[in-house]
């Protein structure tokens, strides 16, 4: 289980403290996946950092009982001026995986074609979200977080991605930020609404989505 206690954020601004969550508390057991829907602006790359422990809170605390994944999507973690093909072999090293095997995997599953054997700086966003998604599936985290990752603009990709993380859901939680009703419809059997700050569970997805559509 992954558990936020009453958690606050603020960062400074022009001499003084702007709070971007405001007493967060949530629960994410373990085969649950949590859609958090926000608009623009509403705190939830904050939010996915602070579960990821790339950042702290302000106040209150966050327990981690599981194995959480890096924030998916956009490309952090990449070397950029290596090629696709040397970034997979970089982290396939670390996990001890095969090399070549995962390297033929993952030039499958992302369909970058030449691109794979050419420096990442060369990419467009939707071939980074791509590979980086696909890098993912790599390793068996017990938490993935998502933010909005699944923009990729593929949506054979998209829909390939979304059957893999399905397929985990007996093993593995997800928590996926966005804005995208229909994503999280799709994706999630939980919901919670962030807005000025402020986390609201639902324990209907229905209700949720409903309520999300009026802000």
């Amino acid at each position: 289980m992954i558990a936020l206690r009453n958690v606050w954020k603020s960062y400074p601004m022009h001499g003084r403290h702007r709070w971007v969550l405001r007493g967060l508390t949530l629960s994410i057991e373990k085969g649950s996946a949590v859609g958090i829907l926000g608009r623009n602006g509403a705190g939830k790359s904050t939010l996915v950092r602070l579960l990821a422990g790339v950042d702290q809170p302000t106040h209150g605390s966050i327990l981690r009982g599981m194995s959480v994944s890096w924030p998916l999507g956009g490309g952090q973690g990449l070397q950029h001026t290596l090629s696709g093909a040397d970034n997979v072999r970089f982290i396939a090293r670390i996990y001890g995986l095969p090399v070549e095997r995962t390297v033929a995997w993952v030039r499958d599953f992302t369909e970058i074609g030449s691109y794979f054997g050419m420096p990442i700086s060369t990419y467009s966003a939707g071939m980074r979200s791509r590979l980086v998604l696909t890098l993912s599936l790599l390793v068996d985290f017990e938490c993935y977080l998502i933010d909005e990752a699944l923009a990729t603009g593929d949506a054979r990709f998209s829909e390939r991605f979304q059957q893999e993380v399905r397929a985990r859901l007996s093993r593995s939680s997800v928590v996926l930020v966005s804005h995208s009703r229909d994503l999280v419809r799709r994706m999630c059997n939980h919901a919670a609404i962030l807005d000025q700050g402020v986390l609201t569970p639902y324990r209907d997805i229905d209700e949720a989505l409903a309520r999300y559509a009026t802000l």
